[in-house]
């Protein structure tokens, strides 16, 4: 096995390859995507989606770095680039000012004739991918230039199923230390089986942006756990939901991901203290009948937590309030009449709420003088 360490430089040498022969790689794990597209669609998909222009941008100014080759493989008789996907894309938008029109890339500036002829070919390394998998691995995931965790699961979900790496050794040789690789794993063999059983579509969640890391993390939760009928032994493999929760699975993907064709919002904004609510509110029978009713979070995880532990938490939360009011009595009070008549209010509240108590408690009448006569 590689060290970890000694995997930032490029395994081969390079040589310079025509921008021409080059092709764009459908299966990078950093795009959302289903399908195969064209070279011109995916160069629109990358400048709309990652950032582009600022490679583009040093490029124009500095020219391209030689010492960071395009990773490429030979596959179908295509060069395809399997790492650099960004950064051909930049070159071909650089080159091609019909090209940036149609995309609408024309914030890009004009290049030299000098840089234009430099950019004809480019450094490359051909290679396949199961060869190059610890280098890009290594820069993706805890390297560098990170990907997002659902492009980071992709990749590591390539290696394992397709190329048979076991989990540990992808672990080993990127440098992880702390179980992500296989927590990555498994959040996203559970996502694939709810797409793949219908319960959850992509490109119908709610919001743009995608939170996978709530999915994830919640899975290291005995709670999920035990709501998606799986576990820490059976887990880490595909589908490892069982049918009889598939339902559950669905339930779960609305709720943290949300669905746009039907404006269902996700209940999930924040792990902290969104997701921690969630869980909260799975956990307990009323709190996921509540949730399974389409009432809100807030509601569901106040249910699931039951009565005597909300009342101790309002009293406490009160009487923490009122120590900061009293605290700012002095240099806060206007003198207006309307805060003695809240404070006043408040009294009489406190009043009441203390009466209820002792009823509740000696099912009787309270025989001690109410708080204005003390």
């Amino acid at each position: 096995m590689v060290a970890a360490a000694e995997q930032v430089s490029p395994p081969l040498e390079a040589e310079d390859i025509a921008i021409e022969e080059l092709h764009f790689d459908s299966r990078n794990p950093r795009l959302f995507l289903e399908s195969d597209l064209s070279d011109e669609e995916l160069i629109l998909v990358l400048w709309r989606e990652y950032v582009v222009d600022e490679v583009a941008l040093s490029i124009a100014n500095n020219g391209y770095f030689r010492h960071e080759p395009l990773f490429v493989a030979r596959e179908k008789g295509r060069l395809i680039v399997v790492e650099g996907n960004r950064r051909l894309a930049a070159v071909r938008l650089l080159r091609d000012k019909a090209l940036r029109t149609k995309i609408k890339a024309t914030d890009l500036p004009d290049i030299s004739e000098k840089l234009h002829k430099n950019l004809e070919k480019l450094p490359v390394v051909i290679s396949e991918r199961e060869k190059v998998w610890q280098y890009v691995g290594f820069k993706h995931i805890n390297g560098p230039q990170p990907w997002q965790s659902y492009a980071k699961a992709q990749y590591i979900a390539w290696l394992h199923n397709d190329l048979k790496v076991p989990l540990d050794e992808i672990a080993g040789s990127i440098g992880d230390r702390h179980g992500t690789v296989r927590r990555l794993y498994r959040g996203l063999m559970v996502l694939r089986q709810a797409q793949s059983t219908g319960e959850f579509e992509l490109e119908d969640r709610w919001r743009k942006h995608f939170s996978f890391s709530h999915l994830y993390t919640g899975l290291d939760n005995p709670i999920l756990q035990d709501f998606l009928g799986i576990d820490d032994q059976n887990s880490y493999q595909p589908n490892p939901v069982p049918s009889e929760h598939i339902s559950n699975l669905g339930e779960l993907c609305l709720w943290v991901f949300g669905r746009e064709s039907t404006d269902t919002r996700p209940m999930v904004k924040t792990q902290n203290p969104d997701l921690h609510n969630l869980i909260s509110a799975i956990g307990s029978r009323d709190g996921l009948a509540a949730l399974r009713r389409g009432l809100s979070l807030k509601v569901a995880r106040d249910i699931s937590r039951g009565d005597k532990t909300l009342f101790n938490e309002y009293l406490l939360e009160v009487r923490y309030l009122l120590q900061q009011a009293r605290g700012k009595q002095l240099t806060g009070d206007s003198g207006d009449s309307s805060t003695l008549l809240t404070a006043e209010e408040i009294l009489d509240l406190a009043h009441q709420l203390v009466l209820d108590i002792e009823q509740h408690r000696w099912e009787g009448p309270s025989t001690r003088r109410p708080y204005a006569a003390l």
